[in-house]
């Protein structure tokens, strides 16, 4: 049974237009466009799920675009920087490749050791390029992002907290995280091993706003585990140390349980299984609207509220 939680599964977040949503990571940031659905709770509203090629756990990013919704406020109690792992010598041509597309960054800096740049998307949230030692990870080729450069996994995901003693617990006594480092007020945490090794970061603002949420923010961050059986375990023995979750919940892709860790952030344990192949092929990933079952007799209601988004792979154009 897994001692400790085996990595980032995928982070879902708030975007405000799809179109610009889809644009952005898809020519900008070079991610596949790995499957296209709506919230499960609010079926007027798209789900997004970019990835590498399957959408393998520990490279999905989320979201869920609403348009028109206002820009978030950065603020404690929330994920407030998502970092990818790129090769070693990428920097360079990442900062070519943003410049070109009118994205201004900082950097390069160092981060415990590491090369980075930040920058935001079009929506306000931060994002993080740090090289790290993923050659031997495949990416995602586009026009605008050759494979040799593109984002291979997550590298980890910052927190913003007024206070870290409870999430450390939380983190370190029951999930089975390890310190490795720290710099003045902000603290490195590790989880998983090998290609599926992410970080924790934690920034602690003890008189920090509390961050309000909405399009540019983080929904939630979900981490790994390998199965359903697992899931269970993990959930009895957060039960055990006072943490509330969730019943199991069937997303179709992966199942489900969430809590909130005690600075306010809205975690999820996630399944490697069944993934998204289930309903479309690797060629074909994304490039129709899947629906829950529940919501298949309302498909052409649903398509009408939506702002269409035609995608081709290899050949992708926006309706």
């Amino acid at each position: 049974m897994e001692k400790s939680i085996d990595g980032l599964h995928h982070i879902t977040a708030l975007a405000s237009d799809p179109r610009q949503n889809y644009d952005f990571y898809t020519k900008i940031m070079g991610l596949r466009f790995v499957k296209k659905t709506v919230n499960f709770d609010a079926p007027d509203v798209y789900h997004f799920y970019f990835g590498d090629e399957t959408g393998t756990p520990g490279t999905i990013l989320t979201f869920f675009p609403f348009p028109h919704a206002r820009q978030g406020k950065r603020g404690t109690g929330e994920a407030n920087l998502v970092s990818f792992a790129i090769p070693k010598g990428s920097l360079e041509f990442w900062a070519g490749h943003l410049s070109r597309s009118g994205v201004d960054f900082t950097g390069p800096e160092k981060k415990f050791g590491s090369d980075c740049i930040s920058f935001p998307d079009p929506d306000g949230m931060r994002l993080e390029l740090v090289e790290d030692d993923v050659d031997r990870l495949q990416g995602w080729e586009t026009e605008n992002l050759p494979r040799a450069h593109s984002i291979r996994k997550f590298f980890g995901v910052t927190l913003s907290l007024r206070r870290s003693d409870k999430t450390e617990s939380l983190i370190c006594g029951v999930m089975g995280f390890r310190f490795l480092e720290e710099n003045e007020n902000l603290r490195r945490y590790i989880s998983g091993t090998g290609d599926r090794e992410a970080k924790l970061d934690i920034l602690t603002f003890a008189d920090g706003p509390h961050a309000i949420q909405s399009a540019g923010s983080v929904h939630h961050i979900a981490w790994r585990t390998g199965s359903e059986k697992s899931q269970l375990m993990w959930m009895e023995r957060l039960r055990a140390s006072g943490h509330n979750t969730t019943e199991v919940i069937d997303r179709n892709y992966f199942h489900s349980i969430y809590f909130r860790e005690p600075g306010g952030v809205l975690f999820e344990i996630a399944t490697d299984q069944p993934g998204f192949l289930i309903d479309e092929d690797r060629h074909s990933l994304g490039e129709s609207l899947k629906l829950p079952d529940r919501y298949e007799s309302s498909r052409a209601a649903i398509e009408s509220r939506l702002i269409p988004i035609r995608h081709r792979n290899k050949q992708s154009a926006i309706a």
